[in-house]
């Protein structure tokens, strides 16, 4: 096991992180901005180091400083969380060239999962569906055309180095298409500096399903279930539930055991999401992210198994702590991401929050970095906090999380708190029937 581990990040992740090493008796190091100085994982960590101004390209982006964070303080290994230099095979390349140990799967592992269509085409030689398209970068009007045509439109067009909804674009018909094309490579090369993109069928009214996986790297593999996170804006997680109210026992067993044997046949090491668009009872792979998720709590909710502990057991070459048949799921939960942005514009809203309480009770996690007093500054992501939320059964789990929402208080600046408390009175939300498109639908008739 590790003696001392340096949590890369910072905000709700870094605290989370620091908890799991705190009851494995690990050592910790957190490294910060000047503007998280006075930080929650700044303050419980055992050492903390500076490493540099706010912007995050000066500190959380910047490698060298957080490898000499390392040899500062003797930290033998590193967990990134989730953003920054968590999906970095440089970083990672790094860390190991320097005998540290990086808690998340291999350089190589997360290069091919980071190339849209090099993770495609790994799927779908591991077995795992995928959404018909093009087997590989598109740069011919010509070709896309053919293929449009082979596949039938609608049409997706999405950057290979893309993600967040940037370079990605919908073409209905040919005459679409030739603009669509031109604008994701645009877009592509500005935000990425890749213009690559490729094509896929594009599905009306999907859900978005994922699965967590944990490989231990040397052939084993098991999975944790999967998530619904089809409440998005903007392509954007809002909501997240564990397990999906689309699925039944027959196909949740069946898209888990594919994401395992792949993970296996990989030889993947540590925390993965395999994410798929479900419609119409067949899933379609869009993507795999090579570390812990923001929405993980929901699967520690039903699964009983504490994720980051995994991840640093795995790491530490201790293996996979259990097997597939030993993975019981018991309940319902539901994830809400509580940000500090306008409930209807989603502009980010900084500023010092003046009163903090959070709900209590059976069932209620509050995963927070903030406190009365805090100020959030305007430099990063605006999560301040999430809300989990288990109950025996989905029933139980949303009228727990109905009173939860009122128990909330954040004061002194704008959050998404609002919102939560209207989608949960909502019937189809109450019903588990919503798609991909739901809440921007829903968000435009409210305007």
């Amino acid at each position: 096991m590790f003696q001392k581990i340096l949590i890369a990040n910072r905000g709700e992740i870094a605290l989370r992180v620091l908890r799991a090493c705190k009851e494995l008796g690990i050592q910790t190091v957190v490294v910060h901005s000047t503007a998280d100085a006075d930080a929650m994982h700044v303050r419980l960590a055992d050492e903390s180091v500076c490493i540099g101004p706010p912007p995050s390209r000066d500190s959380y982006l910047n490698i060298h400083q957080i490898v000499a964070a390392c040899e500062i303080t003797g930290a033998d290994a590193v967990h990134p969380g989730y953003g920054f230099l968590s999906e970095n095979a440089k970083f990672a390349d790094i860390l190991a060239a320097h005998n540290i140990t990086f808690i998340g799967p291999s350089g190589d592992h997360i290069r091919i999962m980071g190339d849209k269509i090099e993770a495609k085409r790994t799927a779908k030689r591991l077995g795992i569906p995928v959404v018909p398209g093009s087997d590989g970068a598109v740069t011919e009007e010509k070709d896309a055309k053919r293929i449009a045509a082979e596949i039938g439109y609608p049409v997706i067009i999405k950057a290979s180095a893309g993600g967040g909804g940037r370079g990605m674009k919908v073409a209905r018909s040919e005459a679409d298409l030739v603009v669509a094309l031109q604008t994701a490579r645009s877009e592509a090369g500005a935000a990425f500096g890749d213009d690559a993109v490729y094509i896929e069928k594009y599905l009306e009214k999907p859900r978005h399903i994922e699965v967590q996986v944990f490989g231990d790297g040397a052939g084993r593999g098991v999975h944790f279930g999967e998530r619904d996170c089809s409440l998005q804006r903007r392509h954007q997680k809002v909501w997240e539930e564990a397990p999906s109210p689309a699925l039944n026992a027959e196909e949740r067993a069946h898209i888990g055991g594919v994401c395992a044997r792949a993970i296996a046949d990989l030889g993947y090491s540590g925390a993965g999401t395999i994410e798929f668009l479900y419609e119409n009872g067949e899933f379609y792979f869009i993507e795999m992210n090579t570390r812990l998720q923001v929405e993980h709590p929901v699967t520690e909710a039903i699964a009983g198994i504490d994720l980051v502990h995994e991840q640093i057991r795995v790491a530490s070459g201790g293996g996979l702590s259990v097997r597939q048949e030993e993975i019981r799921f018991q309940g319902h939960a539901i994830e809400c991401r509580i940000n500090a942005e306008d409930p209807r514009t989603f502009t980010p809203s900084p500023g010092t929050i003046t009163h903090f309480h959070t709900p209590g009770g059976l069932g209620i996690r509050v995963d927070s970095g903030v406190y009365s007093g805090y100020k959030i500054p305007p430099y990063y992501d605006s999560l301040i906090g999430k809300l989990i939320v288990h109950g025996r059964n989905r029933v139980e789990c949303m009228m727990r999380l109905r009173r939860a929402l009122d128990e909330f208080v954040v004061d002194g600046i704008k959050t998404t708190l609002p919102l939560f408390r209207d989608l949960v009175g909502n019937p189809d939300i109450a019903n588990g029937e919503y798609d991909i498109h739901w809440l921007e639908k829903y968000l435009a008739k409210e305007d």
